[in-house]
């Protein structure tokens, strides 16, 4: 009988669990999934846990394949020749396949005094943190959310909605992917919660104390709680293993998600750059490429030669309270429909979204194999044109 293959995934988000649940289907494969955490973290749910409006935490037990093992653990470093994996409490594991999925964070911010006096909201922790600290504010105080991506607008909208006085700065326009149909529908709902929105280019900040937002023009906000979610990152796992990465430090690989320079690497959700042009950042695409890259994986066991990535989107969903929503339709190549869903419905649609996801890794876990999804063949066409470009709404 045949040794088993073992298999490493790196990172229990999104994709690592969907991968290292789809690999399941080879019994002879043995998985190991390597998590800083011993429960899965639903990051799209990260404002309510600020807000304390939901734990945002479930049990692994709930979406993971029984078959699965689990190591409560970080990895410091990938030894790509040896083709094992540092861990950080000692000792190593070694593999014949990785799947690299480590996730991403907030930017380092580059804004003086935002690293030390603003709060994050991209982890576990940092979201917890946050939640002590409006906790420790009086009910009356100044908050100010800077970033008006969809992080920026849920943290704004989920504060306000609990009687926070809030601003939020977007530092350009409100909601870039939006379509300006979807944008208005935001902006309106923020006002309704009482939230002050500065956008524009006179909404740069180019400070931060413990009291204060200072911006490029000289002009001070008070704000006694500043919450950060201008710009996310990426783990430098991979450029410390000394593995090709992006500008970013995503993992980079050729379009069936197989690191440039290890065949036997693979790398799935927000730490891939496919082609040097990497899908957005979401949960949407984290579930579809941690399911590409386990497929990559198989065919490879296999014999097969693994198939490049075809991934369409539906849109992107952002919940503005608990009392309303938006769903922003798309083009399957990422880019904004005039079409959107707004208000109570919106916050259903949104809902839907949260507990499907979840439902989609528990399905993986009893019947690997069984996700499906769009394609699109826009990729395809602007790699064979060498014209990389990022969706815009339209």
């Amino acid at each position: 009988m045949a040794d088993n293959t073992d298999v490493v995934v790196i990172g229990g988000g999104y994709a690592g669990v969907l991968a290292a649940n789809r690999l399941t289907q080879r019994g002879d494969v043995a998985v190991t999934l390597v998590n800083p955490r011993p429960v899965f973290v639903e990051r799209i749910r990260l404002h309510q846990l600020a807000a304390g409006t939901h734990r945002a935490v479930t049990d692994y037990r709930d979406v993971l394949a029984p078959g699965v093992r689990l190591v409560v653990d970080a990895v410091t470093r990938v030894d790509a020749a040896e083709r094992s994996v540092a861990l950080a409490e000692g000792g190593s594991l070694g593999y014949d396949h990785l799947v690299y999925a480590v996730g991403s964070g907030g930017a380092e911010p580059p804004v003086p005094g935002a690293a030390e006096f603003s709060h994050p909201v991209s982890t576990l922790e940092e979201a917890q943190r946050l939640a002590d600290a409006l906790t420790a504010a009086p009910a009356g105080a100044a908050v100010t959310v800077v970033g008006a991506g969809p992080t920026g607008i849920e943290a704004a909208a989920e504060l306000a909605e609990q009687g926070r006085k809030v601003t939020l700065v977007c530092g350009g326009i409100l909601g870039p992917y939006l379509h300006p149909r979807g944008r208005r529908s935001v902006a309106g709902r923020l006002a309704k919660l009482g939230v002050r929105v500065l956008d524009g280019p006179d909404s740069t900040v180019a400070e931060v104390t413990r009291e204060t937002v200072r911006f490029a023009d000289g002009r001070d906000l008070r704000s006694d709680v500043t919450v950060w979610t201008a710009g996310f990152g990426v783990p430098d796992l991979a450029a410390r293993s000394g593995l090709s990465t992006d500008a970013l430090g995503r993992l980079l690989t050729d379009e069936t998600l197989t690191s440039v320079d290890d065949p036997r690497i693979v790398a799935a959700g927000d730490a891939a750059a496919p082609s040097d042009l990497p899908f957005r950042m979401s949960c949407q695409s984290a579930t579809r490429l941690g399911a590409h890259a386990a497929d990559t994986v198989l065919r490879r066991i296999a014999g097969e030669e693994p198939e490049p990535v075809n991934l369409g989107f539906f849109g992107q969903c952002i919940s503005l309270g608990r009392g309303a929503g938006i769903f922003q339709f798309a083009n399957r190549d990422d880019t904004a429909k005039g079409l959107h869903i707004a208000g109570r419905l919106g916050a259903r649609v949104k809902e839907f979204v949260c507990l499907s996801t979840l439902k989609h890794l528990a399905h993986e876990a009893e019947k690997p194999g069984s996700l499906t999804w769009v394609a699109d063949d826009t990729r395809r066409e602007l790699l064979k044109a060498g014209r990389p470009a990022a969706p815009t709404a339209r």
